[in-house]
């Protein structure tokens, strides 16, 4: 499984204005929703969905890095978006640190495989301190494009 192939395109932010967790998770499902990936009329459940996760135990999983998720009817297949902050939010991470990079992930209700196959890559790619590095120089949606896809094409 490839990142580029549940990734929306449209979805992708590269300067999250958002300064706390439940805000970066509204900004990121808006742009879902502007995508034509979600519609408008599920923005709450998705959201609800999302912060009743992030109640389990934060996504933050520390590097930098959160990886928002959650099942939702409101889908119909895997989608992701794409953030970056500048300055960072506390998301509660493991390690203390800031997030930066973030990666929200919906997937179908009855959707176990795919769900757990596309957290286990986003993390394992993200392991990887240079592709860290590289994502949160990112300027604009065709650089983060471009980055992920080369990754992909490296680890398959």
């Amino acid at each position: 499984m490839q990142i580029m192939d549940f990734l929306s395109k449209k979805a992708i932010l590269t300067d999250i204005k958002s300064t706390n967790k439940e805000d970066v998770i509204k900004e990121m499902v808006d742009f879902l929703i502007e995508s034509g990936d979600v519609e408008k009329r599920n923005r709450g459940k998705l959201i609800e969905a999302l912060m009743s996760r992030e109640a389990l135990g934060s996504t933050a999983i520390g590097q930098g890095i959160a990886i928002p998720h959650a099942k939702c009817d409101c889908v119909d297949k895997l989608v992701a978006a794409f953030g970056l902050s500048k300055k960072g939010v506390d998301f509660d991470s493991l390690d203390g640190e800031l997030a930066f990079i973030f990666f929200l992930l919906v997937a179908p209700q009855d959707s176990a495989g795919p769900h757990l196959k596309a957290l286990a890559r986003i993390s394992r790619l993200l392991k990887d301190k240079y592709f860290r590095d590289t994502l949160r120089t990112c300027a604009d949606e065709k650089s983060v494009i471009k980055v992920i896809t080369q990754e992909d094409e490296k680890k398959i």
